[in-house]
């Protein structure tokens, strides 16, 4: 055979010094977030390396180096067949977005494969599966019998994603989903199906289509396993700053397979909630959820189909209740009615289809597309009651093509993509709402009844092509084995928003000891603009771009190395090529209308003494540039103390760029094109809460067009502007750990440290005339732009500091065995200036005033078991065990006046409220769940399995009271705080749920 290592030397050696210049001079791209398996080690030299997936019949080959050194990369996870020869044949599987180790000896020599089971749709054959040690990144695998067998409270794949330490699943009191690493928002991880960033570039929840849903972002049958990286992933990893969560469609074989599936739960089937044994009264609720699978031949070898469907029905119990329980009598007797028990309905329809063609040795060419509807209600729960809700269509279109050619020395993939996601809430009625408030300064909401807010009607999603490309160089050689990646991405998306409607408006109404008001003393509505030209809907063409360069290189037995950098961009013409309107520039210039402002003092002038340059925050069209800062080193290292994988030191740093989301920087517009009022009225003395004020009329109860008209002679809406400067958010990551094997059970132990930097928040850019942002107590509400509302300006600013330390263990399941256990404990200590979820923050003239306090994000101490047994008669038991203290609750402290001027009224505090035990010990837990699962199978021979499935979720029936949604406050404004949850108000999971299923395979 030819040597190839020369070749290497001089290829491996251009190779980086192109790929350096390139990256210098190019405008980069986002890259291909690979979910295929690779397989290196070391052969016979210059030995041909076959391998052959038992499923498909795929064949990948390759060629050992001289000093015997070979890798194969692209490969779909599964069981292959590999050998170096003949009599070297070894069994093993892959799992996803890994790079395994599998050495050869001489065929003499070679030692057969241990024996484990490994079972693909339709198929079972005897293989080692081979576990991925030797990489920087913290990461854990999610196997498809973990998905199949673990207890789950809903069909979301990302569930099990809590399994893994440092990951928090959650399921709300409205049974919307969520998932998120560490202390960070949920908008801050990425989710890659078959290496495509599932990310949403407009509204928050990290994936597209899964803020405020009960739905699942893909159909959990077409899921073959994934993997959740936690810290320090490669630099082919983009628009993320937590969690990576990256997985493998399952695909059709050379045998037909399938699945049909239906499960079942009910009212009849569940406990009450708090409310519903408060109140007597037990809402009607169903979750009903079905589908199939189907997948198998089109060409023998050679080209596969996979299809599936799967259906939710819901009718989930919520609890609308009282925001201040000791004012509830004093509302009117119809409001009253409506705090107690009611539910949620939500459908959903997910496909997904998929063909794969293997029509060479070296090419596969593989299409799917995923589509999802869904229709569901919701806007109410806790202090918002139904009536004030709102229906929303939330739908989601991807498409998918990809090319993937391999040769003796290189591997390349090349991907075109489609999407199409939005999500259109709409109130249920137009008409006029009622919030019912409390306090000395009405800053408690009671109830918030009759229409919803005007903000509940909107239309927002992303919509366009993209393509990507990425070259892998594999069987490089120099001072150790090298595999270099590089790829590149551009994506041209039409962001769209609507954030408002005008058929509504919101009548505030003051609750005190002798009862409610009868006047209202504030309205909010909006209303259309007098700016010709303008759409309520705004659009944006977003173009991004990014690139990355990726180097694995195993310097030798012991160490390797993951060396990679990337850079991204985005031009938004939105946010870059805004103008801001002359009106609202002459506005800011005016006289300062306050009584109390000098003699000639502009409203800008107020601005500048309270350290807001206009000028910072005044576009033109021209003087924004897209931030092209994003460089984003990732270097990790992994050291086999033995060169055994029993015991691995790995640590890695890097830094991974987010974004700014588009829902925030088109307010920038859309508050212009449909502007939104706030008017105060007059009451007893022709006193106002707050400016400006009118004197009350009661036709402006009669219909919103009254409200509209007051417009044209009092003035225009709030003004929202950003910086001119602003910067994408970002984090900093470290990490130290170690991996060990120790007989069957896998273990790691891993420190990391967290910056989050640059988190953008809207903040009140008021001033009273001589600057001060507080005075006397009070902040300038009153002083908004002449002829407009309030001046609100957006910055980043907000951070966090978060460390964590991750324990975990596993053995995995065996059919040999026929157990499997998992254990995850994290342990956080995590700081922030401001709620990562809140980018409204009114309470500091800037985001950087707040001081640092707790995390309001994460429990200190979480703790998440599994396990997995066969028992006889067929039956698999499982059982899963959540644990985690309460987590912190951060709010204010009043101190008492008198104020100097600049002195703030309210301090920041973080506070953990007093728990609960967990079967003996203190009250510490804020989260204790044990569930259990039994699936009973029956072998209808030829291959077909019928299965009758029971889970009993919240065995113990634990009240898991929601730490949001106003369930935890400070009661008393005294020192040191004490906060404390209220033990009537909604819950997070389920109470005691037995949920059905039945289901075949074949």
């Amino acid at each position: 055979m030819k040597k190839h290592l020369p070749l290497r030397k001089k290829l491996l050696a251009s190779l980086v010094t192109a790929a350096v210049v390139s990256l210098v001079a190019a405008p980069a791209v986002s890259w291909a977030q690979s979910s295929d398996a690779a397989l290196r080690g070391k052969a016979p030299p210059e030995m041909q390396i076959t391998a052959k997936n038992t499923a498909t019949g795929a064949v990948r080959h390759t060629n050992s180096a001289a000093d015997g050194s070979y890798s194969l990369v692209g490969l779909p996870p599964g069981t292959y067949q590999v050998d170096a020869g003949p009599g070297t044949e070894k069994t093993v599987t892959l799992t996803v977005a890994s790079t395994a180790t599998l050495d050869f000896q001489a065929a003499a020599a070679a030692a057969a494969a241990p024996a484990g089971a490994a079972t693909l749709e339709g198929i079972s054959v005897t293989a080692t599966t081979l576990t991925e040690v030797k990489t920087s990144e913290i990461g854990t695998n999610i196997s498809l019998h973990q998905i199949q067998t673990v207890p789950q409270l809903t069909r979301n794949f990302l569930e099990f994603a809590d399994t893994v330490p440092g990951m928090v699943f959650t399921v709300d009191s409205s049974g919307n989903t969520s998932l998120r690493g560490g202390a960070m928002n949920n908008s801050s991880t990425n989710v890659y199906i078959d290496g495509v960033g599932q990310k949403s570039y407009v509204k928050e929840g990290g994936v597209s289509g899964q803020i405020g849903t009960q739905g699942n972002p893909f159909p959990q049958l077409a899921i073959g396993e994934y993997k959740v990286i936690t810290s320090n992933y490669k630099a082919e990893y983009d628009q993320i700053s937590s969690a990576a969560v990256t997985a493998e469609t399952k695909s059709g074989t050379n045998d037909f397979h399938g699945e049909v599936f239906g499960s079942y739960t009910g009212d009849a089937y569940r406990d009450d909630t708090p409310a519903e044994k408060a109140s007597g009264n037990k809402a009607k609720s169903h979750e009903k959820e079905y589908g199939f699978a189907l997948g198998g031949p089109i060409i023998q070898d050679a080209m596969h189909f996979f299809f599936s469907y799967e259906a939710k029905g819901f009718n989930q119990p919520v609890d609308i209740t009282s925001g201040v329980p000791v004012a509830t009598a004093l509302l009117p007797a119809d409001v009253q009615k409506q705090i107690g028990p009611t539910n949620l309905p939500f459908t959903e329809d997910l496909y997904f289809a998929k063909i794969d063609w293997e029509f060479s040795d070296r090419d596969r060419v593989e299409a799917s597309a995923k589509y999802r509807k869904e229709n569901q209600d919701g806007g109410y729960g806790g202090s918002t009651a139904q009536s004030a809700g709102y229906a929303t269509k939330n739908n989601d279109t991807r498409i998918d093509v990809r090319w993937q050619h391999s040769a003796d020395l290189w591997y390349n993939e090349l991907l075109l993509t489609h999407e199409k996601a939005f999500n259109a809430p709409v109130a249920f009625s137009g008409g006029n709402g009622q919030v019912y408030t409390f306090g000395p300064n009405n800053d408690a909401t009671i109830l918030a009844a009759g229409a919803a807010s005007p903000l509940a009607t909107q239309n927002k999603g992303q919509k366009g092509p993209g393509i990507q490309d990425d070259l892998t160089f594999s069987n490089l050689n120099w001072m150790g084995d090298h595999t270099i990646k590089m790829g590149v991405k551009y994506k041209e998306v039409t962001l769209s928003a609507q954030d408002t409607g005008d058929a509504s408006a919101q009548f505030f109404y003051n609750v005190a000891p002798g009862g409610t008001a009868t006047q209202p003393y504030k309205v909010f509505f909006a209303a259309p603009t007098a700016i010709p030209g303008l759409s309520p809907l705004i659009t944006s063409k977003d173009k991004q771009f990014g690139a990355y360069l990726q180097d694995d290189w195993v310097v030798n037995d012991h160490l390797t190395l993951n060396l990679g950098v990337r850079w991204d961009i985005e031009h938004n013409p939105s946010y870059l090529d805004f103008v801001t309107p002359p009106s609202v520039i002459a506005a800011l210039n005016k006289p300062n209308p306050d009584s109390t402002a000098p003699a000639g003092q502009t409203y800008a002038q107020a601005l500048a003494l309270g350290g807001v340059n206009i000028n910072d925050y005044i576009s033109n069209g021209h003087n924004r540039k897209a931030y092209d800062g994003e460089w984003q080193p990732r270097l990790g290292f992994s050291y086999d103390l033995n060169g055994d994988e029993e015991h691995v030191i790995i640590g890695g740093v890097g830094r991974a760029y987010d974004r700014d989301l588009y829902d925030y920087l088109q307010l920038e517009q859309t508050k212009i094109a449909a502007p939104q009022f706030t008017y105060y009225f007059q009451g007893a003395g022709g006193a106002c809460k707050g400016s400006p004020c009118i004197a009350f009329d009661p036709k402006y109860m009669n219909g919103v067009a009254n409200l509209q008209a007051l417009t044209a002679a009092t003035g225009g809406g709030e003004v929202d502007i950003m910086n001119n400067n602003l910067k994408a958010p970002y984090s900093d990551q470290f990490s130290l750990g170690m991996r060990n094997k120790v007989g069957d059970w896998n273990t790691s132990a891993t420190i990391t440290h967290l910056e989050y930097n640059n988190g953008f928040a809207f903040t009140l850019g008021n001033r009273y005339p001589d600057g001060h942002f507080f005075l006397n107590g009070g902040q300038p509400w009153g002083n908004g732009v002449p002829g407009f509302g309030a001046l609100i300006i957006g910055n980043n600013g907000i951070k966090n500091r978060n460390n964590q330390l991750l324990l975990s263990a596993d053995k995995p399941y065996t059919k040999d065995s026929g157990w499997g256990v998992t254990l995850a404990y994290t342990y956080t200590d995590a700081k922030q200036n401001r709620d990562i979820n809140e980018h409204y923050s009114f309470d500091r003239a800037f985001v950087t005033d707040y001081p640092t306090i707790t995390s309001n994000a994460a429990a200190k101490h979480r703790f998440v078991a599994t396990g997995t047994i066969d028992g006889p008669w067929g039956i698999t038991y499982s059982g899963k065990l959540i644990l985690a203290t309460v987590t912190p609750y951060d709010g204010f402290y009043f101190p008492p006046g008198p104020f100097a001027p600049g002195v703030p009224s309210n301090i920041p505090v973080a506070a953990i409220p007093r728990g609960d035990s967990f079967i003996a010990g203190g009250k510490i837990f804020g989260y204790r769940e044990i569930d259990f699962s039994g699936i009973k199978h029956f072998d209808l021979t030829r291959g077909i399995d019928f299965y009758l499935r029971m889970d009993v979720l919240n065995v113990m029936n634990y009240k898991n009271f929601d730490p949001g949604n106003g369930a935890t406050s400070i009661p008393n404004n005294t020192l040191p705080i004490e906060a404390v949850i209220n033990r009537h108000g909604n819950i997070v999971g389920v109470p005691r749920t037995f949920k059905f299923t039945m289901g075949l395979k074949f």
